[in-house]
């Protein structure tokens, strides 16, 4: 049984920055988001891989208490995503996207997951990600990510979806680009209102903001010393944030407050080496003194 389903891409990547460049690496929003959430719970992820998708990278996921039995092995090429990064590591620079047998995907849940208590709709098509929430049961909780090209090409759809879930969570130039508004204070409470009680804008390096009824919480970001690759790490923030609810039940205001400094924690281990480099060796022990370094850095 899985605490969270977590539904979106694996990958291969390629990825170059100021630090160091790596080619066919693991990626994708699933996993991040997943990798992260083991610290906490237990996911399950709902993908679609290639015929040439690396099996070291599945033992890999087994290895962290991620079920993959919602993989969907398919013939034809994995996902591929390559792109780099400049000193503004805030921004990143695509080079060449391959959805290969990511195009075609038409999810089907395990029978086990449909009874989670948690799902995390990460980045991919909206219309996917309606299908996947149509097949869970009675979710106590659901989050969703989208990303720019969604806004572009396939708002409707998009609107559909933030309209059935409990929390979505964006970073800031989307939620101005999909509210045409430079302010991200009246993007948030405008998303409030077509139904999700909680939103969350990522903001990079300035940290992110969590709007929920009559309030709103600025997490700052963890000032990292050595920044290498930033690629996943709104994925790993989000994942650390609905596994830490899964793991503790609490919905509570109070309690998505620490979801969201655990998830800035794990999301700015993530940017410390490519791909999963750091996030595979961090310990729990890691993840809960790093939280409470934050506690440090906000103390006045």
């Amino acid at each position: 049984m899985v605490d969270v389903v977590i539904s979106g891409t694996v990958a291969l990547d390629s990825i170059r920055t100021p630090f160091g460049e790596v080619r066919e690496v693991l990626g994708g929003s699933a996993v991040y988001s997943s990798v992260a959430a083991s610290g906490f719970a237990r996911p399950g992820i709902v993908s679609v891989i290639g015929k040439d998708f690396p099996r070291k990278y599945l033992s890999f996921l087994k290895t962290m208490g991620i079920d993959t039995a919602g993989i969907e092995v398919k013939k034809g090429d994995t996902f591929r995503w390559a792109g780099y990064y400049e000193y503004d590591m805030n921004q990143a620079h695509t080079l060449d996207t391959k959805l290969n047998v990511l195009a075609e995907f038409d999810p089907l849940l395990p029978e086990a997951y449909r009874e989670a208590g948690f799902l995390f709709l990460a980045n991919t098509d909206p219309e996917v990600q309606m299908k996947v929430h149509g097949q869970m049961k009675k979710p106590r909780f659901v989050m969703m990510d989208t990303m720019n090209f969604w806004i572009e090409n396939k708002k409707d759809a998009l609107t559909k979806m933030i309209e059935k879930v409990d929390a979505l969570v964006l970073n800031d130039a989307e939620a101005r680009q999909y509210w045409d508004t430079p302010n991200l204070v009246h993007a948030g409470r405008s998303f409030l209102k077509m139904g999700p009680s909680v939103v969350i804008i990522k903001k990079g390096e300035h940290g992110a903001l969590m709007f929920t009824d009559g309030a709103c919480f600025s997490a700052p970001a963890y000032p990292l010393e050595r920044l290498v690759d930033p690629t996943g790490a709104g994925d790993s923030f989000a994942g650390g944030f609905i596994g830490w609810l899964a793991r503790t039940g609490d919905l509570s205001p109070r309690n998505m407050r620490k979801a969201v400094i655990f998830g800035s924690a794990i999301a700015s281990y993530n940017a410390e080496g490519f791909s999963l480099d750091r996030l595979k060796k961090i310990t729990r022990d890691d993840i809960f003194n790093r939280y409470m370094m934050f506690q440090d850095i906000v103390s006045f």
